[in-house]
């Protein structure tokens, strides 16, 4: 343990400066979400398409630390929507649908657990605002802690077939409230999402025959990616893991966390994260069509702000900063005996 310290406390800080793009995209996203078109979009659909709607447009700006220029009535219009949609629980058998649209009827957990902490971050007091939200995370725990946006893996008995990208943003989001406050329910979860991570040694796949596409996925985790949207890498799970163990005054297993601190440190041993892969290239998308109906289309559209930021082999100034927050938290918890063998 003591080497893992000092390779820890040997990575160099680093300031990272936003390129002049990123500065004129943080301004253009502010200025379309306070649009009327903004607000028109919301009123369509609070998600979809990827990746220019104003569902995108705020999380970028929540990872980028602006959330508080993202305007208070395309808040409140989000708010409005996500309150209107038909369903507020995650159908897991097609009967539970009554024929609606699973994409555009529901949202699911790793969106929910995104917008609630962008909804935070802009002040709203969530429990109030969306108060079946904590309680849908607590619900919809498998039981090895972890979460699936894929409703087929609850119906699966002989396995359990969680998912990182699932369980990462739920485990965020309840995070975010008061430790005094929770209620044991809540607790658990937090407790029981960490001990997943920790399994899963911040960077395994899923075991399972029914995720087995996540454990083809996994090695991309090594490498950063930002935004991050609701997608996975090493230091989304290691910066949660961390923040829990410091917000609940609890232990980590060296062994947990060994492997992906090395490999950080390593791979970027001046500090500054480079970006690795770009998670939102080549994806699909949803638009409506004349008609009314959503139909499935390639490529999905980008904005500005996003192309400014997710330049692979680029510093990015957010995932460095979060670095060097999470190598100091670590140090924190060295030195007051929370890691231990």
């Amino acid at each position: 343990m003591t080497e893992l310290r000092q390779l820890l406390a040997s990575v160099p800080e680093v300031v990272v400066a936003p390129s002049a793009a990123i500065v004129d995209g943080i301004e253009a996203s502010v200025g379309y979400l306070g649009s009327d078109a903004a607000l028109d979009s919301i009123a369509d659909d609070t998600y979809w398409p990827k990746w220019d709607s104003p569902w995108w447009h705020m999380l970028l700006l929540f990872e980028l630390g602006e959330a508080a220029r993202i305007p208070e009535r395309t808040v409140t219009r989000m708010i409005q929507g996500l309150e209107a949609l038909p369903l507020k629980t995650f159908p897991l058998r097609p009967e539970e649908l009554a024929g609606l649209d699973p994409h555009t009827a529901i949202t699911c957990h790793c969106a929910l657990g995104c917008m609630v902490q962008i909804l935070a971050a802009c002040g709203v007091e969530v429990d109030r605002a969306l108060p079946w939200a904590r309680p849908w995370f607590v619900r919809y725990q498998m039981s090895d802690g972890g979460l699936n946006c894929d409703s087929d893996a609850y119906l699966v008995t002989d396995e359990c077939p969680s998912s990182m990208v699932g369980t990462v943003a739920p485990l965020e989001a309840m995070l975010l409230g008061e430790p005094g406050r929770w209620t044991a329910p809540e607790r658990a979860f937090v407790d029981r999402a960490a001990a997943f991570l920790i399994e899963r040694r911040l960077m395994l796949g899923s075991p399972t025959r029914h995720n087995a596409e996540e454990r083809v996925a996994a090695p991309t985790w090594l490498a950063p990616c930002f935004p991050r949207f609701y997608f996975y890498d090493v230091l989304r799970g290691l910066t949660a893991l961390v923040t829990w163990a410091e917000r609940c005054d609890t232990w980590l297993p060296a062994a947990a966390i060994e492997p992906v601190c090395t490999h950080l440190v390593t791979t970027f041993p001046d500090g500054a994260i480079r970006l690795g892969r770009d998670a939102t290239a080549e994806s699909m998308t949803r638009l409506r069509a004349d008609d009314g109906t959503w139909t499935r289309r390639v490529p999905a559209s980008r904005f500005p702000l996003l192309d400014a930021v997710s330049t692979v082999g680029a510093v990015s100034a957010s995932a460095t900063r979060q670095w060097a927050g999470t190598r100091a938290a670590l140090l924190r918890l060295f030195d007051a005996g929370q890691i231990r063998v």
